[in-house]
C-alpha cells in the first residue's frame, strides 16, 4: 500500500490555515482548511479540504459511496469527537495509518474503517469538502430512468416502469454476486492467515448491504451481513484488538446472530474471552448467563434469613 509522509503532503497543495471554531469535543490541535487548484477546465475553480486531528471515539458516521470511498453521513458531537466544519457529503481522502506518523491515501471504504478502528492515538483525517452534496451516495440513474420514476410517482404504470423494475432486478442480482465473491475471497484470506487483508474486505462487504433491505422473514439485514459482522469480530480478536472485537461481536448479535455456543467456543474469539468481564457483559445482553448470579444471590439470601 502506497504511503504519504508529511513532507509529501505539504508539497501537494497550497495551504490556507484557519483556526476552526472550537467545538465541544475536538483535538487540542487546530484543524486546517486547505485550498488548492481543482483538476477542472475552469481556471478559477478550487477544491477545499479540511485536515483534522481528533481522538476516538469519533462523532462521525460514514457510508460507502458509488466510487468505493468513505463519505460522511452524520456529524454528531454527542457520539464523540468531531468538528463543526465537517458536513455530510464530505469525503475522506487521506487517513493516518494504524500506528506511527505515516498517512495513507484513502483508497477504499474497508481500508479507511480498518485504519480508524485500529488506530492507536489521535486519528488524522483529511476531507474533501463537498458542501452537503450527497450525490456520491445516491443510486446511479440516467435521464430516462428519472423520467420513468416520475411517471410511476404520478400513478402511471407503463412500459417505462416495468423496464426500471427489470433493470433494478438485474442490478441487484449482479451486486449480490459481486458481494458474495468478495465474501469468499475475504474468507479465503482469513483462512490463509491474511487477517488484515480479510478484515478490509469484510468492512467493504458490510458497507455493500442493500439499502432498505427487508427479507422474506421480515429481517432487516441480510444473512451475509450478520456473518460478516461475526467474522470482523474474529479478525479483531486475532489482531488482539479486544475492544473493537467486542464492539463487532455485539453488533452481530444485535442484528440477529444467535449461535451463542459457537461464540463461546470459537478459537478465533479466544482473545475476547480472555477479558471475561467485558466478554460476559456483552454476551449477557443477548444470551442467558452461564451462571445466573442474581438467582444465586437470591438463594443465599433466602437461606440466610433470620427466623
Amino acid at each position: 500500500m502506497a504511503l504519504l509522509n508529511k513532507t509529501a503532503r505539504a508539497a501537494m497543495c497550497r495551504r490556507v490555515e484557519v483556526q476552526c471554531a472550537a467545538p465541544r469535543k475536538v483535538s487540542s490541535r487546530p484543524c486546517r482548511v486547505i485550498v488548492s487548484a481543482a483538476s477542472t477546465s475552469t481556471p478559477t475553480a478550487q477544491d477545499e479540504f479540511i485536515e483534522l486531528n481528533v481522538n476516538k471515539p469519533l462523532g462521525l458516521k460514514f457510508a460507502r459511496g458509488n466510487d468505493g470511498g468513505a463519505y460522511v453521513i452524520q456529524n454528531n458531537p454527542e457520539m464523540g469527537n468531531t468538528d463543526p466544519l465537517i458536513q455530510p457529503g464530505d469525503k475522506i481522502v487521506e487517513i493516518s495509518a494504524s500506528f506511527g506518523e505515516e498517512v495513507w491515501p484513502a483508497q477504499n471504504f474497508g481500508q479507511i474503517m480498518y485504519a480508524i478502528r485500529t488506530r492507536s492515538g489521535t486519528v488524522y483525517l483529511k476531507f474533501k469538502r463537498n458542501f452537503g452534496d450527497m450525490s456520491a451516495l445516491e443510486e446511479n440513474t440516467d435521464a430516462s430512468e428519472r423520467g420513468f420514476k416520475k411517471e410511476r410517482n404520478g400513478g402511471n404504470y407503463g412500459a417505462g416502469t416495468k423496464e426500471i423494475q427489470e433493470r433494478n432486478y438485474v442490478a441487484r442480482k449482479e451486486a449480490e454476486r459481486k458481494r458474495r465473491e468478495l465474501f469468499d475471497d475475504a474468507l479465503a484470506k482469513f483462512k490463509a492467515g491474511q487477517i488484515q487483508e480479510s478484515l478490509i474486505d469484510f468492512e467493504n462487504i458490510l458497507a455493500m448491504e442493500p439499502r432498505n433491505y427487508v427479507g422474506d422473514s421480515g429481517a432487516r439485514v441480510t444473512t451475509i451481513f450478520k456473518v460478516t459482522q461475526y467474522n470482523i469480530a474474529c479478525c479483531y480478536s486475532m489482531l488482539d484488538q479486544v475492544d473493537e472485537g467486542l464492539r463487532s461481536l455485539e453488533s452481530c448479535m444485535a442484528c440477529g446472530f444467535d449461535n451463542f455456543e459457537q461464540i463461546r467456543k470459537d478459537k478465533n474469539l479466544a482473545k475476547l474471552r480472555e477479558s471475561p468481564d467485558k466478554f460476559s457483559s456483552v454476551m449477557d445482553k443477548y444470551d442467558e448467563p452461564v451462571i445466573n448470579w442474581n438467582a444465586v444471590k437470591a438463594t443465599f439470601s433466602f437461606f440466610n434469613k433470620k427466623e
